[in-house]
């Protein structure tokens, strides 16, 4: 019987340094799209301002469920964009952990897992967040903090963390 996507397994088989990332917003996209488990699909959730767009693909680990009610996000560098749906395996190499403000007011941890294709040429040599450029870091937090203030929520990265801490944040969250 085949599983829906929400419910494959968070890491892959026989790889303890390997995770699946369903993508669901390739990278430079506007269309921010969004797995629906009910519906069993793809949902369109909004549409970024032009000019803007997703700098990588942005997906979910599944059988995940972060401090927000979703799947833990994951922005996945690989060599060129894949399409909603697509499962990759990754390699974690950090994470943005981040507090996030939603339109009600209250305050909830909405962690960014950082990740590399596991079969990515360009990036093969990335292993480690440190091993990003501070202007590459410096851009995806903009992202991340535009496109909230674009929702009218506004979002803070409290810190940059190593693949250690990544994996921790993975275990915290699968059910």
């Amino acid at each position: 019987m085949t599983k829906p996507l929400h419910q494959l397994p968070a890491r892959v088989p026989h790889s303890h340094q390997r995770v699946h990332v369903v993508v669901e917003t390739p990278k430079g996209g506007r269309n921010k799209v969004a797995f629906d488990p009910e519906l069993q699909a793809f949902k369109l959730k909004g549409v970024l301002p032009e000019g803007h767009s997703f700098p990588f693909d942005f997906g979910f680990v599944p059988s995940t469920q972060a401090e927000d009610g979703d799947p833990l996000d994951v922005l996945l560098l690989l060599d060129a964009p894949t399409f909603p749906g697509c499962v990759v395996e990754a390699r974690l190499i950090g994470a943005l952990e981040i507090e996030q403000e939603e339109k009600d007011g209250q305050t909830v941890r909405n962690d960014r897992l950082l990740a590399v294709a596991a079969d990515s040429r360009e990036h093969k040599s990335i292993h480690t967040i440190a091993n990003l450029s501070g202007e590459m870091l410096h851009e995806i937090e903009h992202f991340f903090v535009s496109y909230n203030q674009v929702k009218g929520q506004s979002l803070k990265v409290l810190r940059r963390v190593g693949p250690e801490r990544a994996h921790a944040l993975l275990e915290h969250a699968q059910h």
